[in-house]
């Protein structure tokens, strides 16, 4: 299979991460920001999540600065939306989602996936993709017992020290969320064999994406 290179080390690369709330880019991409950071990637990130009260948001805040902690550079902003009702508050988001247009042009945008069983999922992924329409945006997975995976199209192969780090982090920051019984390491650790076994990852590892539309030159 050809494999497509998103970015070379020393190259520099603009990317606006997405998230509905304080964990979410953590687990759909963490291990590609990871990876691509120890590769040598010069990565600017914006860093969003549009929910999340003051523990909730701490918990953001903390983990965003830990995964980009070795990025050229970072910004983060933490959006105070109902969590659970983004579909009722569609009007609000996107003005919100067009300001940071006002802002950023990144090379590539990771959020969530158009076939997350989760509403507010769901409702970032239709802003997302109606107000970056002219941008490479890579829809992540965000295992959940709702049992909504589907076929992904692309793959970012991980090392065992990456998805190490990303599941390290991710037990680390997120104290509000052990409780639940998918918010485990054998939960990312599984879903990250299952795509690396997908798409041959040389190390086993991967995280899968959608990509609706890219362009070949």
């Amino acid at each position: 299979m050809k494999r497509i290179c998103l970015a070379a080390p020393g190259d520099r690369l603009s990317v606006l991460c997405v998230g509905a709330h304080s964990d979410d880019i953590e687990i759909g991409a963490g291990g590609t920001i990871l990876s691509l950071l120890s590769e040598g990637v010069q990565l600017d990130v914006h860093w969003c999540v549009l929910s999340g009260g003051e523990e909730r948001a701490a918990e953001a805040r903390n983990s965003a600065e830990a995964f980009l902690r070795k990025a050229a550079s970072y910004s983060i902003e933490l959006g105070s939306f109902r969590d659970s009702f983004f579909p009722s508050q569609s009007n609000e988001i996107k003005s919100w989602l067009l300001a940071l247009r006002e802002k950023i042009d990144p090379d590539v945008i990771f959020t969530h996936s158009r076939e997350d069983a989760h509403q507010d999922h769901r409702e970032i992924n239709e802003l997302t993709a109606n107000v970056f329409r002219d941008h490479l945006v890579m829809e992540y997975e965000i295992p959940k017992w709702d049992g909504d995976f589907c076929s992904r199209n692309t793959y970012v192969p991980l090392t065992e020290d990456a998805l190490n780090m990303k599941v390290a982090l991710l037990l680390e920051h997120f104290g509000t969320q052990r409780s639940k019984d998918w918010f485990d390491a054998d939960t990312f650790r599984g879903l990250a064999r299952l795509r690396g076994m997908e798409c041959r990852a040389p190390a086993r590892f991967a995280e899968a994406f959608t990509v609706r539309k890219f362009v070949l030159v």
